[in-house]
């Protein structure tokens, strides 16, 4: 999902300023809620570091390749939502994001504020979505694919969503941009009929594991508990 350097450029780079902005008061309030209904800062700080460092390894091992205007990535924004919570999740993708370019990828630093904006409020609209499809007395070992497929169509559909923006606003509607985009969408929503699954295999592992997964500093007080 990372946005191509050169897609926006010069003065319409000033945009991404101000929605990075806008992404990371949106992370700022899901860290805080995380405090203050999950655990503490000790369980925000733990989850943190875990989150990142699976984000960095999803960027760098998992398969990605190029299409159109972006990149293809298994991000699992569901996944990490599910096991760690929204603010754990929000600054893995944050961090994680920030240490891929910084190492490996120093030419996508510029577009930072494009692609923490493309994966933070994509998961803020995801956490939104949660609290009205799971009820709040099911645990969420206990969600059905259903559910799943919801939060994960959301997620990947808001990021495709945001990289369409991000290439019209910066390249137009022209037909080759238009064929770009149409390409990264299609190849994008490859990852919504597997993260589904992805969800399912590993929160069925947490609840077999129920004895190793209960740790509210390591995971989501929601994975195995209802909403207090």
């Amino acid at each position: 999902m990372h946005i191509e350097p050169g897609v926006v450029d010069g003065a319409k780079m000033f945009l991404s300023y101000a929605t990075g902005v806008a992404a990371f008061g949106l992370l700022g309030k899901m860290a805080v809620d995380t405090i203050r209904k999950d655990g503490g800062i000790a369980a925000l700080g733990l989850r943190s570091l875990i989150t990142s460092v699976l984000v960095f390894s999803f960027f760098e091992i998992f398969p990605h390749y190029p299409v159109g205007v972006s990149e293809v990535h298994f991000i699992l924004g569901s996944t990490l939502y599910l096991m760690f919570g929204a603010g754990p999740a929000a600054i893995g993708l944050a961090a994680g994001l920030l240490l891929q370019g910084a190492l490996f990828a120093p030419f996508d630093l510029p577009q930072y504020g494009i692609n923490v904006t493309t994966l933070i409020v994509p998961l803020w609209a995801m956490s939104m979505l949660a609290k009205k499809i799971i009820a709040p007395s099911t645990a969420y070992v206990d969600v059905k694919y259903w559910q799943a497929l919801a939060l994960s169509t959301s997620y990947q559909g808001g990021v495709i969503l945001w990289v369409a923006f991000w290439a019209f606003y910066g390249q137009g509607f022209g037909a080759a941009n238009l064929t770009a985009v149409s390409s990264f969408g299609v190849a994008y929503m490859a990852v919504v009929l597997i993260e589904p699954l992805v969800d399912l295999a590993i929160l069925g592992a947490a609840k077999g594991l129920s004895s190793h997964s209960k740790s509210p500093t390591f995971f989501y007080k929601r994975l195995h508990k209802a909403a207090s």
